[in-house]
């Protein structure tokens, strides 16, 4: 189990996977020695942790963890795209790893306690502080619970006086994961983007994400709650271009969001669509782990090289169009989840929703395009929706 028992798994020669941008989990220092390892868990504090790739198996990360005084090394080995320690629980990347041995050692000397953090990721907490997105816990008060996300619960809050969104991590080693997710936030400023209203680091190692609220919730279960007898053609199409405005606004700022979809889009509550979950939002073509992707909102490119850029988020922009017109309808209804991305590469494209305007169905088949380059971009999909707006709606 320690990093100097065992060979190797036969897959190591391959160079480390790169299934994440994993810098951005701060518990993770790429190429340092055992020895840089061990100076940087110093002085010893039993459940202080980092992550490092292995200098005895290229190919291989060893999770260093101080215990009782000294550091020990465990190997992660990398075998058929999974990672174990022991052989017997495997793992899609480290951030599930280290979120499982957060919770129980299962065989480790401790559990992972505490991140010992990257340079920047201290530095990110104090920049929070220094940019005034710091909040007071004591300014806040947790009311109920209003969704709940992999890594913790989305609540509702009162921040003097104001309802708030708190997104809660309590979980040490994954807060850390979140404050890169926080510092894109605080870059990001526009009416149609959920807006950031600051960040509360607790000592403990606990995140809370504060965010304005959304009273009318996401806008999947807004369109499948009130549909057609509620909304009309104007209403969908404000929606369409609420969505297309922020999604500009990224695209001018080089932001790719690559989960582009109406249940990550909340409606306020004088019916303003906004875009959020920001998790994945990374500076542009970039590239991630495609394990867990929605395939049927995510480009072919995407799924197939790993190519995400404002293009891709086109795409999706377009299967979140199908959606509004669809008043919420899962997409490609009726075809197995394992025939959609062998269709679509062979050109499928969805039919127009019962009622969905001509124009709009053209404009959601121009993200469609096998060929990204020929995708338009959000301007012009905006200036086209907006050209429906004043012409065509109420021909």
């Amino acid at each position: 189990m320690h990093e100097e028992a065992g060979g190797g798994t036969g897959d190591s020669a391959r160079g480390p996977p790169r299934p994440q941008a994993w810098p951005s989990h701060s518990w993770f220092h790429g190429k340092i020695t055992r020895e840089q390892a061990e100076r940087l868990l110093c002085p010893p504090e039993t459940g202080l942790f980092l992550v490092r790739e292995s200098t005895n198996y290229p190919g291989d990360y060893t999770l260093c963890v101080s215990c009782d005084g000294k550091v020990e090394h465990y190997r992660i080995m990398y075998h058929a795209s999974k990672l174990s320690i022991d052989e017997e629980v495997y793992f899609e990347n480290l951030m599930q790893l280290v979120e499982h041995y957060t919770s129980d050692a299962d065989g480790l000397c401790t559990r992972l306690i505490k991140p010992k953090l990257m340079e920047g990721t201290v530095a990110a907490q104090d920049e929070f502080f220094r940019s005034g997105w710091a909040l007071n816990m004591k300014d806040l008060k947790l009311l109920q619970t209003i969704g709940k996300g992999e890594f913790g619960d989305v609540m509702l809050g009162d921040y003097r006086g104001n309802k708030v969104a708190v997104k809660c991590i309590k979980n040490d080693a994954t807060a850390q994961a979140f404050l890169a997710e926080a510092s894109v936030m605080t870059q990001l400023r526009h009416s149609n983007l959920v807006q950031l209203l600051g960040v509360i680091v607790e000592e403990k190692g606990g995140l809370y994400i504060v965010t304005e609220y959304m009273a009318k919730g996401s806008l999947v279960d807004y369109l499948r709650s009130r549909g057609r007898s509620v909304l009309g053609g104007d209403c969908l199409l404000k929606f369409s271009l609420d969505v297309c405005e922020a999604m500009e606004y990224l695209e001018g700022n080089n932001f790719v969001h690559r989960d582009l979809a109406a249940r990550n889009v909340l409606v306020s509550e004088d019916n303003v669509a906004k875009v959020s979950d920001f998790g994945l939002t990374k500076e542009a073509s970039s590239t991630q782990d495609t394990g867990k992707l929605p395939v049927k909102w995510t480009a072919p490119e995407a799924l197939r090289e790993k190519k995400f850029s404002t293009k891709s988020d086109v795409w999706s922009f377009g299967i979140l169009l199908w959606e509004i017109y669809s008043f919420g309808r899962v997409p490609y209804p009726r075809i197995p989840l394992k025939d959609v991305v062998p269709r679509v590469e062979k050109g499928y494209k969805m039919d127009a929703p019962d009622g969905c305007p001509a124009a709009v169905y053209e404009v959601m088949k121009n993200c469609w395009h096998l060929d990204a380059a020929t995708r338009p971009s959000f301007l012009q999909l905006r200036e086209q929706l907006e050209h429906i707006k004043t012409h065509e709606l109420h021909l």
